[in-house]
């Protein structure tokens, strides 16, 4: 287990024993930041501020599937991609077969393990977990004139279709999944941020982010937190915090869920955050 090599490498097992810490993460998707974050002794607040949730229509999706011949490329953003995706792809009664000939990225180590799950082993996984990672991993003479398609979620930053269209290749961008914001228990959190018995929330995306403010009835995310510790991955989901009016006290340089939980163990262990007391206490 990741956590206990975590432990093991800090001399002890429970390096965030007495630590109360958010997670934002959808809650079918929370368990294993949860479960690391307990593993280490620390108390897990779950409070999620995304719900993932199949798009209105499957039409644009399952139309890019029936014509799958046709592109050259797959590139894969997520997990929830790849799962519905998939689950379009058996339904459409065609055979992973015809997918052994596409050239296939994946985004992040977790992506790349659900499609090695489905028989699709040879993958592109960028060094940088995130679009840019990909174009960097990518050169503009091999996508010229190519077909990709990208199954991915309604609301996703560009930057990745739009410079693959500059690069000179024909890009469809399909909905395979929609986020929403869930219902929360806002007065509970509030309570436990003002008395400050909270010592970190974590945004693992800006969409956590951003949602988590506008549940807040779009308050500033300093005004929120009152002096809570903010840990987030990557410089992405960081800009976003700081434009909600926030600031991280920690960015996992690697952009995954083990990376997040490395970093909050040293940010703790080197005593950047005291440890939350109820007031009064």
């Amino acid at each position: 287990m990741v956590a206990n090599d975590i432990g093991a490498a800090r001399g002890g097992d429970r390096p965030l024993a007495g630590r109360r810490i958010v997670v934002t993460r959808a809650r079918a998707q929370a368990g294993g930041l949860a479960g690391q974050i307990e593993e280490l002794g620390g108390a897990v607040i779950e409070f999620p501020t995304i719900e993932i949730q199949p798009p209105e229509s499957f039409a644009a999706l399952d139309a890019a599937i029936a014509r799958i011949s046709d592109y050259d490329w797959l590139i894969f953003t997520s997990v929830n991609g790849v799962e519905q995706f998939l689950a379009r792809f058996e339904r459409s009664g065609k055979s992973l077969t015809e997918l052994q000939s596409k050239r296939v990225a994946a985004i992040g180590p977790p992506t790349a393990e659900r499609l090695k799950g489905a028989g699709i082993s040879s993958c592109l996984v960028p060094e940088q977990y995130q679009a840019e990672g990909v174009l960097d991993a990518l050169k503009p003479e091999e996508l010229r004139a190519k077909r990709v398609l990208i199954p991915r979620a309604a609301k996703a930053r560009e930057i990745l279709p739009e410079t693959l269209r500059q690069w000179g290749a024909a890009v469809d961008v399909v909905e395979a999944y929609r986020t929403v914001i869930p219902t929360a228990d806002v007065p509970r959190l509030r309570s436990l941020l003002q008395e400050g018995t909270v010592d970190m929330v974590t945004f693992t995306s800006s969409s956590t982010a951003a949602n988590f403010v506008k549940l807040f009835s779009g308050e500033k995310l300093s005004d929120i937190l009152h002096g809570t510790a903010i840990g987030c991955i990557g410089p992405i989901t960081e800009a976003t915090v700081r434009e909600l009016g926030g600031k991280a006290d920690l960015v996992s340089a690697e952009f995954t869920i083990p990376g997040l939980v490395r970093a909050m163990v040293d940010f703790f262990e080197r005593g950047a955050g005291a440890v939350a007391r109820p007031a009064g206490a």
